[in-house]
């Protein structure tokens, strides 16, 4: 079997053992991203030079009978919104381009120390605001499958590479579905884990009370080994779970006999495409077969998740991105005061933002500047707090009789290039099945169920109550062992 279709799992394996060297890894993956970048765009920046010096020296220290940590000689991708003290990162903006931090993500850091090989830094939509990857101030990302489609976003950077091999693992953030989603649209596996289960510092802030990072990968045993890798407290994160790390990896080989899994009728209303309604029945016909039990359940408030998300993100990352003026740190305008504003430090601030951000950028930080001002913060955003504990409870009632939630991803496969970029509205509602998820703080993972007549992934979405990973891991583990639709390969690309 060639590298370039070996799992994460197998990898690192290989690598400890001496059977494939980290160096070998690190250069297949490297002239993998050189050849199919300027097809995909899924990368920002390439770090070559620095990840061959950290495989030889993992190799120095393997033949030297050194310890290797959890993920030695793995290479990977990282999403452009954490903090990477050797690369740029700019979360595909204007705003911060050439921006070095002057310290890794904690994220990044435990990557390090886990002996993984970062290889450069992911695509994304601008600070992480899109679900199609095309509001990127450095060109839309292409989904491997058909390179005329978009990857899904925000993370869609991360998911094409992955679904490219142009890396096994990748690092993305969800903050209303930017891992599952577009792990569905490019028929990888991505984990949203649960709220605090993996540090936020580092990563740059849409919303904080809904921003998480996670994995993306081929397999959900590959997400299980990173995600043991970078789960864990950070006392530098104020929202950090203290619970300890379960070792992922080895809870993977129970069986799921008994195992509640619940569909939400909600889920299969008007507006889903028949051949993703079709494959994600199938999955659920999988999952029955292996034991599970399939239960209807209700999550009455699931149609305000997107309106409730679109006040509450946005009312955040007002408050979040309030601090890219361009005085304290960011792009900085050159025009000359012309005395159309009230003094020239305010010209300055408004030049500089009008110019480094995006126009979705700009429109959410004006819906949630209105949605925070005097006279309209308990019409909307307060109410949006509500709903969202209302939306809470739908799922602390769900789990209360399953122990899992199954459904799609996202209502079609993968769309057009600029299908969707004229209708805010239309593309907002991408998101339809996943907010909720971030809303409720509670875990969901998203794989491929199959494909449809015209090749496209299909992806389905199991989610878990709080700190639940270990079962949410077995189950897509186990629907894995038994599809290979995980297994299949674009050929839309060389």
């Amino acid at each position: 079997m060639q590298l370039l279709e070996r799992s994460a799992v197998d990898l690192v394996a290989a690598v400890k053992r001496g059977d494939v060297s980290a160096m070998q890894c690190a250069e297949v993956y490297l002239d993998r991203i050189e050849q199919l970048n300027p097809q995909v765009n899924a990368f920002l920046a390439i770090d070559r030079e620095r990840a061959l010096a950290r495989a030889a020296d993992i190799d120095a220290r393997r033949k030297a009978g050194k310890p290797l940590g959890l993920l030695a000689g793995l290479p990977v991708a990282v999403k452009d919104a954490l903090c990477t003290a050797d690369m740029p990162t700019t979360c595909a903006s204007k705003m911060l381009a050439g921006y070095r931090p002057p310290y890794d993500a904690d994220t990044v850091r435990r990557l390090r120390e886990a002996d993984a090989v970062i290889v450069g830094k992911t695509n994304m939509d601008e600070f992480a605001m899109g679900g199609s990857n095309e509001n990127s101030a450095f060109g839309p990302v292409r989904n491997p499958w058909d390179l005329s489609r978009a990857p899904g976003g925000s993370s869609g950077g991360s998911a094409a590479c992955v679904a490219a091999d142009m890396a096994p693992v990748a690092i993305g953030s969800d903050t209303g579905g930017s891992i599952r989603q577009p792990a569905g649209l490019c028929g990888i596996t991505g984990l949203k884990p649960t709220y605090g289960r993996v540090s936020r510092r580092g990563l740059i802030a849409f919303a904080s009370s809904l921003d998480q990072i996670g994995p993306m990968a081929r397999s959900a045993a590959d997400c299980a080994l990173v995600l043991e890798a970078i789960a864990g407290h950070d006392p530098g994160d104020s929202t950090s779970l203290a619970d300890a790390v379960p070792p992922y990896s080895e809870l993977l080989e129970k069986p799921l006999e008994g195992v509640r899994i619940g569909r939400v009728s909600e889920h299969f209303s008007e507006g889903l495409d028949p051949e993703v309604a079709k494959g994600v029945d199938e999955a659920f016909a999988v999952f029955k077969a292996a034991g599970a039990t399939i239960h209807d359940v209700k999550l009455p408030h699931a149609k305000y998740g997107v309106p409730t998300y679109y006040l509450v993100a946005p009312c955040e990352a007002s408050s979040n991105l309030a601090r890219y003026d361009g005085a304290h740190y960011g792009y900085r305008s050159s025009t000359k005061p012309t005395g159309e504003f009230e003094s020239p430090l305010v010209e300055m601030y408004c030049r500089s933002r009008g110019e480094g951000f995006g126009p979705e950028v700009k429109r959410r930080i004006m819906l949630g500047t209105y949605a925070l001002s005097s006279g309209y913060y308990d019409a909307y955003y307060a109410k949006a707090l509500q709903v969202r504990r209302l939306i809470r409870q739908d799922y602390l009632d769900a789990f209360a009789q399953v122990d899992l939630i199954g459904g799609p991803v996202s209502a079609t496969p993968a769309f057009k290039l600029g299908e969707k970029t004229g209708d805010p509205l239309a593309m907002y509602l991408v998101d339809l099945y996943t907010v909720a998820t971030n809303l409720a703080g509670v875990a969901g993972i998203s794989f491929p169920c199959g494909f449809t007549a015209g090749g496209l992934p299909v992806g389905f979405q199991l989610q878990a109550p709080a700190l639940a990973e270990p079962l949410l891991l077995r189950a897509a583990d186990r629907f894995q062992r038994l599809t290979d639709w995980h297994t299949r390969r674009p050929k839309a690309i060389g």
